[in-house]
């Protein structure tokens, strides 16, 4: 178990913050265990662990297998951040000269292509290396061919660079569609595959640790849902007991009259019906917020929702408060996040809450609260 970091505490100074709340975050990663209560957890921290803070979300998961990356410079920055917790290599190393640092990093990494099996093979090793072996069963973008997995299997089996017993796993593309057999197809083509002297198999992404229990073999790997956001466009995180980590804020920073005829924002492409009351957010596409969020797409104020009118800019939204309203400037007003599901923002936009969580940039701050 790593040392943990103390907890910045909120504070004024940032207008525009992710509010990172580190009680949700464990309590979802019971939640997920309690689902799998058969399997380990490897807990999916790539870009920048959804957008939430990968060092410090690291230092506050305790009791995992490992931790999931994309790329190798995440990996290097949780070594250089004190983390110890083993570490796999979601896509891989992508240079051959890479491998002997993932030796002496102690750094777990997929297998999925013939360049990187004869990489592996040729190494000059001073440890081997332990590996995930990945058959590609339907999404088509990694991993070993059902016709090639089982050389790719011996060759790998037989070098002295790769530690037995060899993990596998695969990765599946429709685990959000609970009425689509292709997952189904996928976890036989898998089962199929399996060795009866391999190591751990690992299935199941965070929809299929939810929906599909049959998949969740020895490692189960959920990344948005550890952060309390549904994987599934019309079944709110709430229906699996799991609670929004971040909850995006920001404040009103002008409340002013507005008649009826005049128009809002760049391009004048909303004009009120009638008077009322508008309200500018502290927020924009400069912050990560989507600059197509179209009007009525929701945004919380004082406990209630109210639309956004006019176009999203660089550094401010603006909404409708009405025309009966006790809003005032300095009034926090919630994107999303608690009270206000990701998943409700990303459908009104048109795009998923994994893009909204993973787009924000440096100018908002992130606050860890427990």
């Amino acid at each position: 178990m790593n040392t943990q970091v103390p907890v910045t505490k909120m504070n004024n100074t940032s207008t525009t913050r992710a509010l990172i709340d580190l009680n949700a975050l464990q309590h979802n990663q019971k939640v997920l265990q309690a689902y799998a209560p058969n399997s380990q957890i490897l807990a999916v921290v790539k870009a920048n662990a959804y957008g939430h803070g990968m060092v410090e979300i690291a230092q506050h998961l305790s009791g995992i297998y490992a931790l999931g990356v994309a790329r190798l410079n995440e990996a290097l920055m949780l070594r250089d951040a004190g983390i110890t917790t083993p570490i796999v290599l979601l896509e891989g190393f992508f240079h051959a000269d890479d491998i002997p640092t993932l030796v002496t990093q102690n750094l777990q990494t997929v297998i999925h292509s013939q360049q990187q099996l004869n990489a592996i093979i040729s190494s000059d090793l001073k440890a081997p290396l332990k590996i995930w072996l990945k058959l590609d069963t339907g999404m088509h973008r990694l991993g070993f061919h059902s016709e090639q997995f089982d050389q790719a299997y011996h060759l790998l089996k037989n070098t002295e660079n790769v530690s037995k017993p060899i993990n596998l796993m695969t990765h599946f593309n429709c685990a959000d569609e609970l009425d689509n057999p292709i997952t189904a197809t996928q976890y036989k083509m898998f089962a199929s595959h399996v060795k009866t002297n391999s190591g751990l198999n690992s299935v199941a992404n965070s929809a299929a640790v939810l929906a599909w229990p049959e998949t969740h073999a020895d490692i189960i790997r959920p990344g948005i849902a550890l952060y309390g956001v549904s994987p599934f466009d019309n079944k709110p995180a709430t229906d699996f007991n799991l609670k929004a980590v971040m909850t995006l804020k920001s404040q009103l920073i002008s409340v002013r009259s507005h008649q009826a005829g005049e128009s809002v924002g760049y391009g004048a492409s909303w004009t009120a019906e009638s008077n009322t009351t508008l309200g500018v957010v502290a927020v924009g596409y400069g912050d990560g917020y989507p600059r197509m969020a179209p009007e009525g797409t929701p945004v919380l104020v004082n406990g209630r929702l109210v639309p956004i009118v006019g176009r999203v800019s660089m550094d401010m939204l603006t909404v409708d408060l009405g025309p009966h309203h006790h809003d005032q400037v300095g009034d926090d007003v919630t994107l999303w996040g608690e009270g206000l599901p990701a998943t409700d923002v990303a459908n009104h936009i048109g795009t998923i809450a994994y893009e909204l969580v993973t787009k924000l940039t440096s100018r908002v701050a992130l606050q860890y609260v427990q």
